[in-house]
């Protein structure tokens, strides 16, 4: 056994993840947990096999056995914590759904904590969305207990991640379903979410679920949230790996870094507007909006607004042209009914509400005119119109505004100078940018203008506009504007300037001392790059160097002076020139006294030596024995110096070599992506081909099939008719046979035979033509019927012998078979109405001999079975037969 565990231990790692063996898969998730937390970096080829091959954390997290995977989710999150981002994006398809699915729900305590922090640090090395997007899932799981595991792993990650980084949309959609779940962990999962996302919130949540829960929900959870409204705003507990790295390049200031981190609370506060889904409100707007705001009725006008403030409210407007709407409800500002002019600038605050950045283009249309309606004295509309300004304003900016602002700043009407100086210190409160220097200048000279004033609400709103300005840029800042003010009116704007609250903050902050720090440093590097380069050379000129200008002064000041160009140059070129020319340095040193001490009182030719400006105060005689030392001493300080460089030159080529392999196997991967995606291609368009002829051959069989339809329905009308046809001639058979009595008759036995008249009706050539019964089978119902009635009431009151010959003729020379057909046709039903008889022979007419009655009756069938009677019955059963 001990053989067979080493030899598992031999095996590469991702062999081993997928071993049959648990205990040796469980090995290898412990083997590699240490080998990512002992790893020197992010570059490190350990991570390299997983990162290739990331369907291996799905084996791992999905593990049968227990212990090996909880081993194995606690290897995943050593590798997310120590890898770079690639192993999160490489690897999050993979793992975050079989997670959800098999951890969060696992009885081990363990295991749920490693999979929560694994999901964690998925969203802590990226983003939040892709995570969220695998994670809502789950709450459709069938198990109640993965549901209630994926809701508290929601939790967690919007209490450590908060509402900012995280989306909570896709959630907030989700919320009715899980609170109408039947499971009671669901549901109490679910309120703890809820109060969660509360925290964040606020009320600006509720309109995206709450009219779709129940009442006593509704009730539970307003409780819950009223123990959380007395809490301080909740602050970001984990940071992501961008905001680490951006906190850790910010300049160090414990201040500033206040201001930084209360900066981005301020600006990630949400309301309905960020949670909500744009509304598309231009097509809800009546088409004779118009209309009925140009009536002159103040009725239709005011039910023009009220209807279209109904369609407006909405907590989001999908932009579109409301160009026309808006100089509508800028001409209502005009109007003289005060009821209309409030509805309409409520309209116009709902617009700017619900459309934001997007109205910005309308606020020429409709600032205007809203100031020129300041001068209503009445409350209701003053706030109408304050508040239809303040949504104008904070869809745009305040330079954009300042102009206007301003410029009704000097009107006449007192209510409309007083209404724009409100105006413009609400909009000093809330604008998030600082004012320029220009227009910081424009705002206090108004302010001061206002300080003038004879009412005394304008000259508080003069000193509480300076007082706001002061806040804003700092006391410091606004002394140059508040020259020439008396101390009274200074005491006024200060006391503004304390209770002034603003959320601008001014941009210029004192930052020098970043770049003085850095400095220094340059420096040190400058004057250190070659002692550090060169650090075994370095140090024995520089000793050399110190110790000579002790015992020549003025030569130690003029080398003082020559010191900063050959402590440059010399630096960097002495080993070439300690190599090369070494020989050389002693044969200068005597011929280069007599020319130098003209010109430079020889500190030149000093540096030029390199080694030998130490030796030039000295005797000529050490230098030549030192020459020949030279050559033999040079290669230790370059072998020396090599090995520094060597050092950096090995580290700098496994650092190309890295970089070369993983360049490999992104052309590898590239070039099997490219066979990939031609495959793909060569497929698609194989697909596209077969499915254009499958739509082909599918529209031929339609087309067979609605012709087939259409002959199975004639076939069927042709064989109804015909069997209709069939069923009467079946019957008139039937009472044909069912009637056949011979008839005495003692008319003299003569044949006689039919004849076609103009009408279409077979007649018997007889002696008298008035007595010769008729038949037609071409008559209408109503001939049928009236014949039949008629021959019905005769024959009741004769014999059957006269019934059947009297119908032929009064001269008793007629067929006693005509007779009896003709008799059975006329008492036949009438409900076969309608249906032709012109395809039928008239039947032959026989005489009926006297006085043998048996006899005349056969003689009429064999006539009847000649003349064909019976052949269109026959042709009629084949033809249903068929």
């Amino acid at each position: 056994m001990a053989d067979a565990e080493e030899d598992f231990s031999s095996l590469p790692l991702p062999d081993r993840f997928t071993h049959k063996v648990w205990k040796v898969r469980k090995a290898a998730y412990e083997d590699a947990a240490k080998q990512f937390s002992a790893s020197p970096s992010e570059d490190d080829p350990c991570f390299r096999p997983f990162i290739n091959d990331p369907s291996l954390w799905k084996g791992a997290v999905l593990d049968s056995n227990v212990a090996a995977q909880q081993e194995g989710v606690t290897a995943l999150s050593a590798f997310l914590k120590y890898g770079g981002r690639d192993c999160c994006t490489r690897t999050r398809g993979h793992a975050i759904t079989p997670i959800v699915e098999k951890c969060l729900s696992s009885t081990r305590a363990a295991t749920k904590q490693n999979a929560i922090e694994a999901l964690l640090l998925y969203i802590e090395m990226d983003t939040a969305g892709p995570v969220i997007e695998e994670m809502l899932p789950g709450l459709s799981n069938k198990v109640p207990k993965n549901v209630a595991a994926t809701l508290n792993a929601l939790t967690q990650v919007f209490h450590n991640f908060g509402c900012k980084i995280v989306d909570p949309k896709p959630v907030l959609k989700c919320l009715p379903k899980v609170f109408g779940a039947a499971d009671k962990n669901i549901r109490a999962e679910a309120t703890n979410l809820t109060v969660e996302l509360y925290r964040w919130l606020r009320e600006a949540m509720k309109p995206m679920f709450w009219g779709e829960l129940k009442s006593t929900q509704q009730t539970d959870l307003e409780a819950q949230f009223e123990k959380i409204k007395a809490e301080p705003p909740p602050k970001q507990e984990r940071l992501l790996r961008s905001q680490q790295a951006a906190r850790e390049a910010a300049p160090a200031g414990g201040d500033e870094e206040e201001e930084v981190d209360d900066e981005p609370e301020e600006a990630g506060a949400m309301d309905a507007f960020d949670l909500a889904e744009p509304q598309d409100v231009l097509s809800k707007v009546p088409s004779n909006f118009s209309e009925q705001l140009a009536s002159s009725k103040w009725k239709d006008r005011k039910e023009a607004v009220e209807g279209l403030y109904k369609v407006l409210d909405v907590p989001r407007i999908k932009d579109g042209d409301f160009g026309e709407i808006n100089r509508g409800l800028a001409k209502c500002m005009k109007d003289a009914n005060v009821a209309v002019v409030t509805q309409a600038a409520q309209c116009i605050e709902l617009l700017a509400k619900g459309l934001r950045t997007n109205y910005a283009k309308y606020r020429a249309t409709v600032m205007q005119p809203i100031m020129d309606r300041l001068k209503e004295k009445k409350a209701t509309v003053a706030d109408a119109l304050g508040g239809a300004l303040d949504a104008v304003f904070m869809a745009t900016s305040l330079s954009d505004c300042l102009e206007d602002v301003v410029a009704y700043l000097g009107n006449k009407n007192p209510q409309v100078k007083e209404g724009t100086m409100k105006f413009l210190i609400r909009c000093l409160r809330t604008t998030r940018d600082v004012p320029g220097k220009q227009e910081i200048t424009t705002i206090c000279e108004s302010g001061k203008k206002l300080l003038a004033e004879s009412s005394p609400a304008l000259r508080d709103g003069g000193a509480e506009i300076l007082g706001t300005v002061m806040k804003i840029i700092g006391e410091r800042a606004m002394t140059p504007y508040l020259d020439g003010l008396d101390d009274i009116r200074k005491t006024k704007v200060k006391e503004f300037f304390e209770a002034a609250e603003v959320k601008a903050k001014d941009k210029p902050k004192p930052k020098p001392p970043a770049p003085k720090a850095a400095a220094p440093v340059a420096k040190k590097v400058l004057g250190g790059k070659k002692p550090v380069a060169r650090k075994p050379a370095a140090p024995a000129p520089a000793t050399a160097s110190s110790a000579e200008p002790a015992p020549a002064a003025p030569k130690a000041a003029a080398g003082k002076v020559g010191m900063p160009k050959p402590s440059g140059l010399g630096g960097l070129k002495a080993p070439q020139k300690r190599a090369l020319g070494a020989p050389a340095s002693p044969r200068r040193a005597p011929g280069g006294p007599p020319v130098m001490p003209g010109e430079d009182d020889a500190p030149p030719p000093q540096p030029k030596a390199g080694l030998t400006r130490g030796l030039a105060g000295r005797s000529l005689a050490k230098p030549a024995s030192a020459a020949p030392q030279m050559p033999p001493d040079s290669p230790p300080p370059q072998s020396g110096l090599t090995a520094v460089e060597r050092a950096e030159l090995d580290e700098l080529r496994a650092a190309n070599e890295r970089l070369t392999r993983q360049v490999d196997d992104m052309r590898q991967e590239r070039s099997k992506f490219m066979t990939e995606i031609q495959e793909l291609k060569n497929q698609n368009a194989g697909l596209i081909e077969d499915h254009t002829r499958d739509v082909l051959s599918i529209k031929a069989k339609e087309t067979q099939l609605v012709r087939a339809r259409s002959d199975a329905e004639a076939t069927e009308q042709v064989n109804e008719r015909l069997r209709r046809e069939l069923e009467r001639l079946k019957r008139a058979l039937s009472r044909a046979e069912g009637l056949g009595v011979p008839s005495g008759g003692s008319g003299s036995p003569r044949l006689t035979s039919p004849t076609l008249d103009e009408a279409g009706i077979y007649r018997d050539s007889g002696a008298a033509s008035s007595n010769r019964h008729r038949m037609s089978f071409t008559s209408t119902q109503s001939e049928e019927k009236e014949n039949g009635e008629l021959l019905h009431a005769r024959t009741k009151a004769l014999s059957p012998e006269l019934r059947y010959a009297g119908s032929g003729a009064s001269s008793g020379r007629g067929s006693p078979a005509r007779g009896f057909r003709s008799a059975q046709s006329n008492l036949d039903d009438h409900s076969e109405s309608g249906s032709a008889m012109s395809r039928e022979r008239p039947v032959s007419s026989l005489p009926q001999p006297s006085g043998n009655g048996q006899e005349s009756w056969k003689r009429a069938a064999e006539v009847t079975s000649e003349a064909g009677l019976f052949t269109p019955l026959n042709r009629s059963t084949q033809r249903a037969g068929t």
